[in-house]
C-alpha cells in the first residue's frame, strides 16, 4: 500500500485538496480530527493532560476545555512542551492504525493529512510526500481574507512556521494552488492518476506476502534518510 504525506502551509489550501481527494474515494487520515479524538473523555491521553494540569481544564462534562488548556500553554513553551509530549504520540499511535486498517482493507494507497508533516519529522515515514504550495504573496493575501486580519498580524503568523518554499524541497509531487479552484480540480485528477500508478500492483503483494511489504518500507525509509540529507545541505547553502 501506498502511504501518501499531505502537507502544506497555513491558506495554501490543503484542506480544500484533501476533500477533493476524499470525493475521489481516497482514505484520508486526518492528523486535525485524531488530535481531537484522542482527548475525549476516557481516553489515557487526557487522564494524563488532567493529571499534569489539573481538573480545572475540563468542562463540566468532562471534555477538555481547549481554549482554557490554550490560555495556559501558549505563552508558556515548557507547558506546551509537555503537551506535546502527551498528545502527539498519541496522534502518531491512532494514524498508524488507521494505515493498518487501510491496509488489512485492502487499499491501494492511503493519504495522511498532517499540517507539521515535515516539521515533526513524518515525512520520513511515507513513501510519498506531496506539498500544496502557493507562493507567498498569495499565502499573506488568502490569510488576510481568511482571518480578516492586518498584514502585520498575517505576516506574524506566517513568520511563525516553516516558510513553504523549505517544505516544497521535501516533496515528491507539489501541487501548485496558486490558480482557480478549477485549475486545482484538473491537478487533483493529474495527482490521482500518479498515486496509483505508484501504487501499481506492488500493493496486492504487499498485502498477499507482509514480507515483501516490510523490505519495500525499510527501503522507502533509507530513501527517506538520503533525501533528508539533502534538503537539509540544500537549506544550508541556499543564500
Amino acid at each position: 500500500m501506498l502511504v501518501v504525506g499531505l502537507t502544506g502551509g497555513i491558506a495554501t489550501g490543503k484542506s480544500t485538496v484533501s476533500t477533493l481527494l476524499r470525493a475521489h474515494n481516497i482514505p484520508i487520515i486526518d492528523a486535525d480530527v485524531l488530535a481531537r479524538q484522542v482527548v475525549l473523555p476516557g481516553t489515557h491521553a487526557l487522564q494524563k493532560i488532567v493529571k499534569h494540569f489539573g481538573q480545572d481544564v475540563l468542562q463540566r462534562d468532562g471534555t477538555l476545555d481547549r481554549a482554557k488548556l490554550g490560555a495556559i500553554v501558549f505563552s508558556d513553551e515548557r507547558q506546551r512542551k509537555v503537551l506535546n509530549g502527551i498528545v502527539h504520540p498519541a496522534v502518531r499511535r491512532a494514524m498508524l492504525w488507521d494505515v493498518i486498517r487501510c491496509w488489512w482493507r485492502g487499499e491501494p494507497l492511503c493519504v495522511l493529512d498532517v499540517p507539521l508533516l515535515i516539521e515533526g519529522g513524518l515525512w520520513r515515514f511515507v513513501a510519498t510526500v506531496v506539498v500544496v504550495y502557493c507562493s507567498p504573496e498569495i499565502q499573506l493575501q488568502r490569510l488576510m481574507a481568511r482571518d480578516s486580519s492586518s498584514r502585520e498580524a498575517a505576516m506574524g503568523r506566517l513568520n511563525a512556521q516553516l516558510p513553504i518554499g523549505e517544505k516544497v524541497d521535501y516533496a515528491d509531487i507539489v501541487v501548485d494552488n496558486s490558480g482557480s479552484l478549477q485549475d486545482l480540480q484538473g491537478q487533483i485528477e493529474s495527482l490521482i492518476a500518479k498515486l496509483r500508478r505508484r501504487a501499481g500492483w506492488s500493493w496486492r503483494i504487499s498485502w498477499l506476502f507482509p514480507p515483501y511489504g516490510l523490505l519495500s518500507a525499510l527501503s522507502v525509509l533509507a530513501w527517506k534518510a538520503i533525501r533528508g540529507k539533502k534538503a537539509t545541505q540544500k537549506r544550508t547553502i541556499r543564500p
